[in-house]
Order: C-alpha cells, then sequence, then structure tokens
C-alpha cells in the first residue's frame, strides 16, 4: 500500500486525533485544517497544521495536493461548499463524517436507502452554528442531510459519506456514554431505563476513526451507517456488560417507560445511551459497513477506557457529568417507584 496524503478538516476533536493516529501508524502523511485553538500542542510530531477557519478564513488549501480529505466538523452545507470550491480538482477522494440523524426520528430501523429528513428553515446556507445548536434534533439532521448532497454535488463519484450513530469512549466531552461506566465505578442501587431487551448502539471513536482510514486505503465511496455492535444489544446487556467490566457491586432497579416519562426522565439525555422502546435509531442497519470490514473493540475495553480517561480530568469536571441523572434525582426517582410498588 503506497502512503496517501491526507488531509483532516479538523483533527483536534474527539475523532480526529484517533484518525491522525492510526493514519501515522500506517504510514501516511497527515495534514489538519483547524483554528489551531483546541488541543493544539497535542498533534504528533510529524503532522502538519494548517490554521484557518470554515467561516471563509480558507487560503491555507489553496494550491496544494492530497489524496484524501476526511471532513470531520462540518454541520453547515456552506461548510463543505465553500472548501470545496478550493479542493474540487486537487483531491481523489472526500470523506464526510455524517450521522444518522439525518433519518430524522424513525420509528423501526433504517438502511442507507431511506430518505433522510428535509430541511425546512431559513437560508440553509446562511444557517450558523449558534441558531443550529438552538434548533436542536430538528436543525442538525436535516442540515447534516443538505451538507451530504454538497459533498456528492462537489465530488461526483468520489465522495465517501459514513452516517455515525452514538461514538462514544475517551475524551467524550457529551459524557452521553461515559455516565454509565461513572455510575456504576460508585456502585450501589442504579436506576435502569425501559426493558432489558430495548435496543442500543453505539460505536467506540476509535473503531470508527480505524474504519474511516481503511475505507481511505481502499478507495471506497458510496454512504455506509457505521455503529455498533455487530450484533443487537439489550440496553440490559449493556448495563451488565460495564458492570462486569469494572466489577462493580451495583445493582439494578428496572423502571419502565411510562414511569419514567410521568418523573420526566428523558431517553437519551437522563438515560443515556438508550431512546426508549418507540425510536428505530437503534435498530440502525449496518450490513454494509460490516461487509467492508467495520469491526468493534469489546464493550469491556471500551467501558474501562473510559472511566480511567474520565478520572484523570480535574475534578470539578467530574463533579459535573454533562449526561445523565445527578445522583440526587436518581435516589429520588428511585424512591417514587418503589413507593409505587409498595
Amino acid at each position: 500500500m503506497n502512503p496517501l496524503r491526507i488531509l483532516i478538516l479538523g483533527g483536534t476533536g474527539f475523532i480526529g486525533p484517533y484518525q491522525v493516529q492510526y493514519a501515522l501508524s500506517r504510514g501516511h502523511k497527515i495534514t489538519t485544517f483547524n483554528r489551531g485553538k483546541t488541543h493544539k500542542n497535542e498533534l504528533p510530531e510529524g503532522v502538519e497544521q494548517l490554521i484557518g477557519d470554515r467561516n471563509g478564513q480558507l487560503d491555507a488549501l489553496k494550491n496544494r495536493r492530497w489524496d484524501v480529505v476526511i471532513d470531520n466538523p462540518t454541520t453547515l452545507p456552506a461548510w463543505v461548499r465553500d472548501a470545496a470550491q478550493i479542493l474540487k480538482d486537487n483531491v481523489e477522494r472526500y470523506v464526510f463524517i455524517s450521522t444518522i440523524s439525518v433519518y430524522g426520528e424513525v420509528k423501526q430501523g433504517v438502511d442507507e436507502s431511506a430518505p433522510v429528513a428535509k430541511y425546512e428553515g431559513p437560508d440553509p446556507y446562511k444557517e450558523t452554528l449558534e441558531a443550529m445548536k438552538a434548533g436542536g434534533f430538528k436543525t442538525y439532521g436535516p442540515l447534516k442531510a443538505l451538507s451530504e448532497k454538497e459533498a456528492e454535488k462537489w465530488f461526483p463519484g468520489k465522495a465517501l459519506i459514513i452516517r455515525p450513530g452514538l461514538i462514544v469512549g475517551p475524551h467524550d466531552e457529551t459524557d452521553r456514554f461515559t455516565y454509565w461506566p461513572v455510575r456504576f465505578d460508585r456502585g450501589g442501587e442504579v436506576l435502569a431505563p425501559g426493558n432489558l431487551n430495548d435496543p442500543v448502539q453505539f460505536i467506540d471513536a476509535r473503531d470508527l476513526a480505524e474504519w474511516t482510514i481503511r475505507m481511505a486505503e481502499n478507495r471506497e465511496t458510496g454512504i455506509y451507517n457505521a455503529t455498533g455492535p455487530a450484533k443487537p444489544l439489550g440496553i440490559g446487556g449493556m448495563l451488565d456488560g460495564i458492570k462486569q467490566a469494572e466489577k462493580s457491586n451495583a445493582k439494578f432497579t428496572w423502571a419502565n417507560e411510562e414511569f419514567l416519562t410521568r418523573q420526566k426522565v428523558e431517553p437519551w439525555s437522563d438515560m443515556p445511551v438508550w431512546t426508549g422502546k418507540e425510536s428505530g435509531l437503534a435498530r440502525t442497519n449496518i450490513s454494509r459497513a460490516l461487509s467492508k470490514g467495520l469491526t468493534f473493540r469489546p464493550l469491556a475495553e471500551t467501558a474501562r477506557d473510559t472511566l480511567a480517561w474520565f478520572k484523570s480530568l480535574p475534578q470539578d469536571r467530574q463533579s459535573k457529568l454533562r449526561a445523565g441523572l445527578t445522583p440526587e434525582r436518581e435516589a429520588e426517582v428511585l424512591a417514587t417507584w418503589k413507593k409505587q410498588k409498595a
């Protein structure tokens, strides 16, 4: 395999550093393009860093050639358009990291042929990140879908679109999986949501990053859902796997979805990873990605590594999980559940 010249747009966030490390280990030459503000001193030796901004400061990309471009952070279609106008004749492959959220709020499993959500807001090419965040899920998925269309428009026959599910593992600042390893580490009685068999899906950032590089090496194109695990997993199996990995003394108390709804305990945010019994996003079909070599490390490894990373953070950060229930709120809901059952 000949070494590739890979440009990573981003490269210092969550999945970018894993892409950089894996690509370097396979002999590729890496350039990153970002604002130089996030983890700017942590890039490995030998990585070229170009400084700029997707909001109009793209001069550093001009008059350069790369074999592959990997676009990690883009949500706004104008970002794809503006970068593409510079890069379209100077790269052989364009890899766009999208999301399964492009499918919207589906009630059943989807494959790559399913329709994507339509954007119904103001001019999408004038959208800002602030406006997108204010709109939340209703604008995030549709804007990503429009970004995909821009990728296909400017790089016809050369675009690889990867749609991950929930990305987890060390360095995930959202805590949308981290909550569970941290909670089991604390031990005691744990509020568990829904039914043991309610499906869950997620992918370790390292598995996603490494597969993305291999797909780039193989010059793949097309659209691929990318989440895991390889075989269906229920929330009960996930929680038990994390508990066993940590040798935790935690004990589950399962509360049904109807009760949790009455208590205003929300899937995904208050009970991370779990999406509830009606959501189809945890039933996403990944057979295409599996056929192209998507693999997964053991859940136990992800859980232990995530907990070890979290424990390395400053104490004030550890005291403020960004997803899940506070200990006080969990105790309150558990008490209400027991009172109802008495």
